[in-house]
């Protein structure tokens, strides 16, 4: 094997190794940092509220979200102050709106504290699951634990969380190896990539099928074989949506193979076939639900095809580039560098769209999930464009010479005297003869003739021997030809920043499925505005003023405590102590606890610090909701204290 090939074989055993590494890393990424995808749709309201204590027993319990939401068969579960399960109506939608959840209670219910815990799916058929408590009459001694991990089986989720990424990138090879072939010309070993793509695609579909139903239940992966589940899974948008992918894949199984014939019908069928596979995405995530869903459609579908185009397109030129047993033609490479600038043009317009869509404001880029994670990939999508301009600069390098080859060749074929069937070669006295079988020459030209000819041939060889050519002497470079030094560089630095490429372009489709299995920041921030009002409208964050008087002359006051937010879990507490004068006055020691007598909670100590001129703390954790007993001990001298005490509610 020459030292070339040699050399080859090391560099893609190297690239084989890079690949490796880099699936590695994904696949840790994918199982140890990605936990279950978050919703579209956000709680905003509840009834009875979390945390509230009824004279009577309700007759139903009503959730409402910020999009509309499907339900389960097993959409709630209410559990009574014995942790027993309550026997509850079947799930449906309060007054006809697809924004609510409602299940009916039985009576006789009882008194004490019930919980609550509940699983949709949202429109973008992501589930979404919580738990809260309400009490009749009073909170009771015991209270069935709410679920620590409402959202279900972790299993489950990062298996279907696993097979989403399998698919998105078998699109992505299954399109971009299509349009490579039919846009470049060039099949060679890129069909193989065609099936492949196919195989991935459809395996990856199929398993989401099956996972779909554990994955909505929060259960073990077990339930994906039960058949109760599985119909379940059929009937539902999510289900179809995915069942319509295997049918078009189905009816696509040919297409691989015919991919690199330019029939019309064949166009047009892999044209239609290939946006169908792009809705069937863009009908079950968040493109489905929000504003402009129509706009919204459009834009997702473009979008998806345009990055399919593109990464997938760069998969398959690498393979053309590494796995060719003949030099990719700059032709090829330099359809591709325009079929990938129209992508990139496509992918900025929508993702601009998108963007605005899903977040809904600046602030929401850095104080939401979606907006970090769109940060992220932004930065990513930069650094795949700087890699697409070095392609695009040493295609351009390849094109420019193999142009300058094609230009020498033909020169050389025009300045070399031919004859049928022989080419022309120079004797030995200087003047052209013709080259017989035998290798005899026959014919001899003028004098005059003979130097002129001579003169031509031999730059004509010069020529030759510059373009590192072989053949018969005289001939210039001819297509089978072999490289020169500068084309073989050109095409070693082409597989590099291509290589370079693929690998931020793989980054960019795990951020990309990352992102659309996150709550959008425009759903999170109108989610967080609705608990904010509900929050306000409790009147636990309010001041307090409790009066003191310690029985000496001047002894007496007020205490003005603000708890913030006044909800379960941490709180900052900021007091105040105001003098018979009315102004703030200083005093030695000011304590203040909190007791949650009907749980038998407490007293849990805020400990104050004097801040200079009011007392605070930060961190008090009230654990549970209630009406809890607030006491104030102040003391104004060395021997004078006196206790008060005042009840907050606590949501």
């Amino acid at each position: 094997m020459s030292g070339r090939g040699q050399r080859e074989r090391r560099e893609r055993r190297r690239v084989a190794r890079g690949l490796a590494l880099l699936g590695t890393v994904l696949v840790l990424v994918l199982f140890g940092g990605v936990g279950g995808a978050s919703a579209h749709a956000a709680l905003t309201g509840a009834d009875p509220q979390d945390g509230s204590v009824l004279k009577t027993a309700p007759r139903q319990v009503t959730l409402t979200f910020t999009e509309s939401v499907g339900l389960l068969d097993d959409s709630f579960r209410v559990l009574d102050p014995d942790n027993r399960r309550v026997h509850t109506g079947e799930p449906g939608h309060a007054d006809g709106r697809s924004d609510t959840a409602r299940v009916t209670l039985p009576k006789g219910l009882g008194t004490g504290t019930f919980t609550v815990a509940w699983r949709v799916v949202s429109a973008d058929s992501h589930p979404v699951s919580g738990a809260f408590t309400f009490s009749i009459g009073k909170p009771s001694a015991t209270v069935a634990p709410v679920p620590v991990d409402p959202a279900g089986d972790k299993v489950s989720a990062t298996l279907y969380d696993l097979a989403r990424y399998v698919a998105y990138g078998g699109l992505a090879l299954l399109i971009g190896a299509a349009a490579f072939v039919l846009v470049c010309g060039f099949p060679g070993p890129v069909r193989r990539l065609l099936l492949a793509g196919w195989w991935t695609l459809f395996l990856s579909t199929f398993a989401l099928l099956l996972l779909r139903g554990p994955y909505e239940r929060g259960s073990g992966p077990a339930d994906a074989l039960d058949p109760s589940v599985l119909n379940e899974t059929l009937v539902s948008r999510p289900g179809l949506t995915l069942l319509a992918r295997l049918v078009l894949l189905a009816a696509v199984a040919f297409y691989p193979v015919r991919a690199d014939r330019r029939e019309r019908g064949v166009l047009a069928l892999g044209a239609l076939l290939t946006v169908s596979l792009a809705v069937t995405w863009a009908a079950a995530e968040h493109a489905s639900a929000g504003v402009q869903v129509p706009v919204a459609m459009v834009s997702s579908v473009l979008h998806l095809l345009s990055m399919a185009v593109w990464l997938g397109g760069l998969t398959a030129l690498l393979t053309a580039l590494y796995r060719s047993a003949e030099p990719l033609p700059a032709a090829t490479v330099n359809r591709f560098s325009r079929l990938a600038l129209a992508s990139v043009a496509v992918l900025v317009v929508t993702g601009v769209y998108q963007s605005w869509r899903g977040l809904g404001s600046w602030d929401a880029l850095t104080s939401t999930s979606y907006g970090r994670i769109l940060v992220a990939k932004l930065i990513a999508v930069l650094c795949l464009l700087a890699g697409a301009a070095y392609s695009r600069r040493w295609a351009g390098r390849l094109m420019a010479a193999a142009q300058e080859r094609a230009a020498v060749a033909v020169a050389v074929a025009e300045r070399v005297p031919e004859t049928v069937g022989a080419p022309a070669v120079v004797g030995s006295g200087g003047a052209p003869v013709v080259a017989d079988g035998s290798g005899t020459g026959s014919g001899v030209v003028s004098s005059g003739a003979s130097t002129t000819g001579g003169a031509s041939a031999g730059a004509d060889d010069g020529a030759a021997d510059a373009e590192g050519t072989s053949g018969s002497p005289g001939a210039g470079p001819g297509p089978d030809a072999p490289p020169s030094d500068e084309t073989a560089r050109y095409r070693r630095a082409l597989r590099g920043s291509v290589l370079a490429e693929v690998t931020v372009g793989i980054v960019v489709l795990v951020i990309t499925t990352l992102l659309t299995g996150t709550q959008p920041g425009r759903a999170a921030t109108e989610a967080a505005a609705a608990s904010a009002t509900a929050a306000a409208g409790q009147s636990a964050g309010a001041a307090t003023i409790i009066p003191f008087d310690v029985g000496t002359p001047g002894g007496h006051g007020k205490v003005q405590i603000e708890l913030a937010p006044g909800r379960v879990g941490e709180n900052s507490v900021q007091a105040v102590i105001f003098g018979p004068d009315g102004g703030i006055a200083t005093v030695p020691e000011l304590r203040l606890t909190f007791t949650l007598e009907s749980q038998r909670i407490g007293p849990i100590d805020a400990e104050l610090a004097n801040r200079g001129g009011y007392w605070g703390a930060d961190g008090v954790t009230l654990p549970v909701a209630g009406t809890w007993t607030m006491k104030a001990t102040v003391r104004t001298t060395d021997i004078d204290q006196v206790t008060v005490s005042k009840t907050v509610r606590i949501g």
